[in-house]
């Protein structure tokens, strides 16, 4: 079977498997969010926490809720790596030498906080390797609850943007985030990550809480291997759009994902929360259609740029390609252009960042393409929950702008969009490219900050530094690897860009949440634009690449653009 074809079955099999689980589990997922009825686990949490699950809360309080528990978390995240030499099932590190026996010392101070701040920010970017640097209780206790609780948290903000679009409530009620939060843990990502651990276990992935093994080779080599919890860390790292591996090497590691299998089905974990969010919406908001307005969108963006990196991989333009006869240069033999592409696209247009290749040796376009796909806004489809709210935000500003254009009332599910509502939309827009070309231009314009770059002087090099502080302030989390960032500075600025870029946004989404739900709903009429059906989809995918994709177009002319084009 020749690779251009096996490229193709890999995503006509992950295209129907999507859309076999697309209606059951959005449908799930609704009445999760809907139902009035509490588990007796969630009772227990709730007097633990002394929360009246049944109170409602106005968008600040919700926002509140949202806040506290982060800051909450990233102090305890924090605080277990500055002490984690002092806790049990510490994992033996190696030595200066390559000798096993010595404890795994406590994290230092910058390189915690841009940790805690990456994971409780959804982002998981990691300036370490993993398994020499964090322990088996850092990596259970602290960095995997992150990975399940930070996933909730964007879809407890999603729901309460999409009861902002459903119902009406004078005094501005949006749900209880505390519950939300609760029931996105319990109902939804745990039940399903057990699932998937199951899945990834049988597919070669370990799990264990062994110590490093030491094997002699053939020649008499000494090689050390790392092992512990993976599998259990894996599945959620994809589900929740995390993306933080237990190696270095993140998905590219065997022990993580180890044959072709895996490899698709760690894509398929990475997709099937955000586009089945689309099918919730649509049940939640009455009107199905609405959510295959969304689907459509996300998902014609998606495959757009599927078909883009695949023919640009497969082409391998550039001398050192052509003479290799293909793209292979940090890529997985075992995945193949192929798997690897589908890889890169989907971990890149949502908030995943895991990664199964070496996004910095693709080509020029090619590195562009995931560069490009960030910075859509990762709404095509987004990560858990937050693709649901960017692409809802994407969807005020297409009805605004069609409105503009032929003179339609700015309506969207029967609720105006005035001033403070465009306003809110504006801003959601507006934040991340400020943060992530902000930072970019300090660190290019600081000597000690440019020496990190592993290209200094070259379109490449700066494309590194783009790539970094994009993928920190749209919480993806890949990163093109040429660029040193245990650093002072990147450990410091990223971990700002992380947090500016997480809670930003979310501010605004829920402020316009609440002015939505104190609107009474009005009756659509002849100058109401429809919004389900494929022109309003094929319309809002366009004001994805245009209004957020193009923000970056003088940055991306400097870096992939330039690059590519001279190779």
């Amino acid at each position: 079977m020749s690779p251009v074809l096996a490229a193709v079955l890999q995503a006509l099999f992950l295209i129907a498997l999507l859309g076999v689980c697309y209606v059951p589990f959005g449908t799930y997922m609704a009445n999760v969010y809907t139902s009035r009825k509490h588990l007796k686990v969630e009772k227990g949490l709730y007097r633990l926490m002394g929360v009246d699950p049944d109170a409602e809360q106005r968008w600040p309080a919700y926002l509140r809720g949202v806040l506290v528990f982060s800051a909450a978390s990233v102090l305890f995240l924090y605080l277990i790596q500055r002490i984690q030499s002092h806790l049990p099932l510490d994992r033996l590190a190696l030595g200066t030498d390559g000798s096993t026996g010595h404890n795994l010392v406590n994290v230092d101070p910058q390189q915690s906080f841009n940790t805690a701040a990456s994971f409780v920010s959804n982002t998981n970017w990691q300036s370490y390797s993993g398994e020499t640097t964090m322990s088996h209780v850092t990596q259970m206790t602290g960095l995997a609850v992150q990975n399940f609780v930070s996933a909730a948290v964007g879809m407890a903000v999603a729901i309460a943007l999409v009861r902002g679009f459903a119902r009406y409530r004078s005094g501005g009620e949006l749900g209880n985030f505390w519950v939300d939060l609760v029931r996105g843990t319990l109902r939804i990502l745990l039940p399903v990550a057990v699932v998937g651990a199951l899945i990834l276990v049988a597919g070669g992935v370990t799990q264990s809480l062994s110590m490093p093994e030491t094997v002699t080779g053939l020649g008499g080599e000494v090689q050390h291997l790392f092992t512990g919890p993976i599998a259990s860390q894996e599945v959620i790292k994809e589900l929740g759009t995390n993306g933080g591996g237990f190696f270095n090497a993140n998905s590219a590691h065997p022990f993580e994902n180890p044959n072709p299998f895996t490899n698709i089905f760690e894509i398929f974990l990475i997709l099937i929360i955000p586009f089945s969010l689309t099918r919730t919406f649509g049940k939640m908001v009455g009107s199905v259609k609405q959510g295959y307005a969304l689907l459509g969108a996300m998902g014609g963006v998606w495959l757009l740029f599927v078909v883009l990196m695949h023919v640009t991989e497969f082409l391998h333009p550039g001398a050192a390609a052509q003479a290799a006869g293909a793209a292979m240069e940090g890529k997985e033999s075992r995945f193949g252009i192929g798997g690897s592409s589908l890889f890169a696209v989907s971990t890149t247009m949502t908030s995943t960042g895991a990664v199964d290749s070496f996004h910095s040796s693709f080509t020029g376009f090619g590195g562009g393409i995931a560069l490009f796909d960030m910075m859509l806004g990762e709404v095509t489809p987004g990560g858990v929950g937050s693709g649901l709210y960017g692409m809802l935000i994407i969807a005020v500003i297409t009805v605004f702008i069609a409105g503009l254009m032929v003179g339609r009332t700015p309506e969207y599910l029967g609720k105006k969009l005035g001033s403070r509502e465009i306003t809110m939309a504006a801003l959601y827009i507006l934040v991340t490219p400020t943060v992530a070309l902000l930072f970019t231009s300090i660190s290019m314009a600081m000597p000690t900050a440019r020496a990190s770059m592993a290209n200094p002087g070259m379109a490449h090099g700066f494309t590194e530094v783009l790539y970094a502080f994009t993928s920190g302030a749209n919480n993806n989390g890949s990163a093109f690897a040429g660029l040193n960032a245990n650093t002072d500075w990147y450990n410091t600025a990223i971990g700002i860009a992380m947090l500016m870029g997480r809670f930003l946004p979310m501010v605004f989404v829920l402020a316009l949440a609440g002015s939505l739900t104190e609107q009474k709903p009005i009756p659509a009429s002849k100058g109401t634009l429809r919004t389900n059906t494929p022109m309003f989809a094929m319309l809002a995918a366009s004001v994805v690449i245009l209004v957020c994709g193009l923000t970056y177009f003088p940055a991306l002319a400097l870096g992939p653009l330039a690059e590519g084009f001279s190779s």
